[in-house]
């Protein structure tokens, strides 16, 4: 039954018989409760509904034209903010429907078995139900609920369906939990037939397959009419909080040079009226607004503004018949940001969103392999969602953009929900020299590093079907990502910023190999201050010097740098939660490829670090 929730979730046509049942903030929208997402609220769960619902009207409300073609979009829409009086918001749909009796242990529909359309307690004993925890999925986005009957009445042995003799329309099916043990075995589904099973095994990656149970293609969030058909995937049981069940598919850019001034800010906001047009009318309607005063643009400019706008659609080049990972530090999207931080942007008042200077004293020489420092005064991120994926999170290649789940029934709807948020930040690059140096020296002993981190990344894809998986895992990337987490975890002590509200953006390729660290988030934290101070060289010499010192020892040790293997999947080495890994928000992989060795070395196996005092590069 639909409901409506305010900024960010809810309800039918009609605003006053479908009352909120609750609010979350814009930036969740993108990032945590998207469509598609589950959403507990109370005693109740939901999930978000698609984009054909959201009570919007008119033109988009946010614009960047770097990301547009790319996303084959005509603009952006930020999430509903309204109060609940208004009625607007967010569409949400109950899921999953299935709910039980703690008290009568009755396990069905929740229609079925509540008091009323409204009420969330149980119509025979009058006890608070509760959601299904359990539910199923595939990896191609499909969800739905858990098949309770079916899970009871078929042969696990000849994977047969359920006899005749009970048919699933009349069956009484009961929840009975011994609650002795927290494990699955005591959660034991009855049928009024009289048979039973535990939910034991239920998580086994084939166990729903193994039982005769197959995808019906069911995308709850569209409706229920909405279902793709012949789905080939296997089916997996999810929890219903389990982080596995939406992963956000996320692109973003910032607003860099030519796209981020006033002027195209203007230009953008009447381009019906501009773009395609001669340059005498683009003269007239630019001296009608009043653009062309004494104190304001010249003819040139905005010509030269309305034809940037004009040549703004090249979408992300993407290699023909070929399936590859493809990590977003090395996009397009990437290289043009990297060029332009690399520049002296000044502050003026026609650079509304973006400001990148050097710092007063260029001296590096105090910070040996650091080969380029700007501090970004203002920069403005746009981040929208392009989908979501569920069971594993997406790695970039064409066969995963296949299965990232829809946002709409509609294919053509134009615009995606985004939004922007404003902040500063560090940017700073290596030095290719010394890197270069130290590829070399690294490289006879990759195979106890980076080869073991490769092999862990594509046993990994193997795992997830792929016939000859190849990692784009290189040193530089490892290296550069591991001194991102470093420097937040640093700055985050010095700054008294909150981890969770720092960030890093890779900028890692053959010829690039640079980060910035910013604070671009949209609540309070991101106003705090003190960052772009850090891009200093007496600060930033302290700060690295403080973060390698804590770095080359780790609470855990020995046995954080000797292991073969951490984190999720073994795709970490020298790196745990006492060290060097951050909140996920903070992190653009996960907390994955991570290893502190690439920064201090790991000296028991000869394995030189970048910045190790110990080493013969020189510098």
């Amino acid at each position: 039954m639909p409901r409506r929730t305010n900024s960010g979730t809810a309800g039918t046509d009609d605003a006053r018989k479908r009352p909120s049942v609750g609010s979350v903030r814009r930036a969740q929208q993108i990032t945590t409760y998207g469509v598609g997402g589950l959403l507990a609220v109370a005693d109740r769960s939901y999930i978000v509904s698609g984009l054909d619902t959201w009570d919007v009207t008119g033109e988009p409300d946010l614009r960047d034209q770097r990301l547009e073609p790319i996303l084959q979009v005509s603009g952006f829409r930020r999430p509903p903010a309204a109060r609940i009086p208004t009625g607007r918001g967010v569409r949400v749909r109950r899921f999953p429907a299935t709910y039980s009796c703690p008290e009568c242990k009755a396990l069905k529909a929740f229609r079925h078995l509540s008091a009323g359309p409204d009420s969330n307690r149980c119509a025979r004993c009058s006890t608070l139900l509760v959601p299904s925890r359990f539910m199923m999925a595939c990896e191609d986005g499909h969800l739905d609920e858990f098949p309770y009957w079916a899970w009871v009445h078929a042969d696990p042995e000849r994977k047969s369906g359920a006899p005749t003799s009970c048919s699933r329309t009349t069956a009484e099916l009961t929840l009975e939990t011994n609650g002795r043990t927290a494990s699955l075995r005591s959660i034991v589904i009855i049928c009024s037939c009289g048979k039973k099973a535990s939910m034991d095994g239920a998580f086994g990656e084939k166990a729903l397959v193994r039982r005769g149970l197959r995808c019906h293609g069911t995308r709850p969030w569209l409706g229920r009419d909405a279902a793709e058909r012949d789905c080939s995937r296997p089916p997996q049981t999810l929890q219903r909080g389990s982080s596995a069940a939406w992963f956000a598919e996320l692109r973003s850019a910032l607003s860099i040079p030519p796209w981020h001034t006033e002027l195209m800010e203007l230009v953008e906001a009447d381009r019906k009226h501009l773009v395609g047009k001669s340059d005498e009318r683009i003269a007239e309607f630019a001296e009608d607004e009043g653009w062309l005063r004494p104190d304001g643009y010249s003819l040139s400019q905005v010509l030269r503004t309305v034809r940037t706008l004009e040549n703004a659609n090249r979408p992300e080049p993407t290699p023909d018949g070929e399936d590859e990972i493809r990590f977003a530090a090395g996009e397009l999207l990437r290289q043009e940001e990297y060029e332009q931080l690399c520049k002296v942007t000044e502050d003026t008042p026609e650079n509304k969103h973006f400001v990148c200077e050097p710092p007063k004293n260029r001296n590096l020489s105090d910070i040996p392999g650091i080969d380029h420092v700007m501090q970004v005064k203002r920069l403005r991120e746009v981040r929208a969602l392009i989908g979501f994926t569920r069971i594993r999170p997406s790695q970039g290649s064409k066969a995963d953009r296949a299965r990232v789940g829809s946002l709409s029934k509609n294919p053509d709807l134009g615009w995606l929900p985004a939004i922007d948020v404003v902040g500063e930040g560090v940017f700073l690059t290596l030095d290719q020299t010394r890197l270069r140096q130290w590829e070399s020296a690294a490289h006879p002993t990759e195979s106890d590093r980076i080869r073991r981190m490769r092999a862990a990344h594509e046993a990994m894809l193997r795992e997830q079907g792929w016939e000859k998986p190849h990692s784009p895992l290189t040193s530089r990337f490892v290296l550069l990502h591991t001194l991102a987490h470093v420097l937040i975890n640093e700055w985050s002590l010095d700054c008294g910023y909150p981890a969770a509200s720092l960030r890093e953006r890779l900028y890692v390729n053959d010829e690039m190999c640079g980060v910035l660290l910013y604070t671009a988030t949209s609540d309070s934290a991101g106003s705090l201050g003190g960052i772009v101070a850090r891009g200093e060289i007496a600060q930033l010499s302290r700060s690295l010097l403080s973060a390698l010192e804590h770095a080359s020892w780790c609470s855990s040790d020995p046995l954080c740098m000797e292991a073969d293997a951490n984190g999720v999947n073994g795709l970490n080495l020298a790196a745990c939660h006492a060290c060097v890994l951050l909140p996920e928000t903070s992190c653009e992989m996960n907390n994955t490829f991570l290893d502190r060795a690439h920064l201090v070395g790991a000296h028991e196996e000869n394995f030189p670090g970048y910045f190790d005092p110990w080493s013969t590069l020189g510098g």
